[in-house]
């Protein structure tokens, strides 16, 4: 087995990556024109709403570029429902419609999710007030798994999803959103990605289950 080169977390790694991307990565002719187009504005056709965890690189598990994806990160992939908490997730919500225009909004939760953990396990947010009451976003979608009496792992992975079902349901109470989806102009999806193995999992929404990507990109060609 090869040995891995140690990464380095320091602060002065942390600048030399920002010096390479400067120095090495921008100046490459296709970057460069890139960010020369992006200097003008940007037009992303997609608003990303996803976990904060440092597992979750929207732009990797898409492969999408720079100006493509308006992202949104907190913590457990949450949408408060319109109203209740406006604040920073509800005005990226609105200048993503109203003003950028996206055409499609991803819900996309993740394995082994330390907010769904907490939701829980109260025990272990205690200590962290500003994460117990955010997580009370969430808490219908804990009601839900619990009322179906699972388990361990099982548990887990039926909060999750779950949790990306709730967050559809609150971006709906959003005005711009219910007028774009008035207007047919914009798509919902609710994602689920697995950290170990790399795949997404999509939500169909006329059975509210979670079908294999290929299955979604199936559909999508006889749409």
């Amino acid at each position: 087995m090869t040995q891995e080169t140690p990464r380095d977390d320091s602060l002065l790694g942390l600048l030399q990556g920002v010096e390479d991307f400067s120095h090495k990565i921008f100046p490459e002719p296709e970057n460069r024109k890139l960010f020369s187009e992006l200097a003008e504005g940007q037009a992303p056709h997609t608003l990303f709403i996803t976990c904060a965890d440092s597992r979750v690189v929207p732009e990797m598990i898409t492969q999408t570029q720079p100006g493509e994806l308006f992202v949104c990160r907190n913590i457990g992939n949450i949408v408060p429902g319109y109203g209740e908490m406006l604040g920073g997730v509800s005005a990226v919500v609105e200048f993503a419609v109203m003003v950028l225009g996206v055409r499609h909004v991803v819900v996309c939760g993740h394995t082994d999710c330390g907010a769904m953990k907490g939701l829980l396990n109260p025990e272990s947010t205690k200590d962290l007030p500003t994460v117990e009451a955010w997580l009370r976003n969430a808490q219908a979608a804990k009601s839900a798994v619990f009322a179906r009496k699972l388990e361990g792992a099982d548990a887990m992975h039926a909060l999750i999803e779950e949790n990306v079902r709730l967050q559809l349901t609150h971006l709906r109470s959003h005005p711009a959103v219910a007028a774009a989806l008035a207007n047919d102009a914009i798509n919902l999806l609710g994602w689920v990605y697995d950290i170990g193995d790399g795949k997404i999992t999509v939500l169909d929404e006329a059975t509210s289950n979670f079908i294999p990507l290929a299955e979604a990109i199936k559909r999508e060609h006889k749409a």
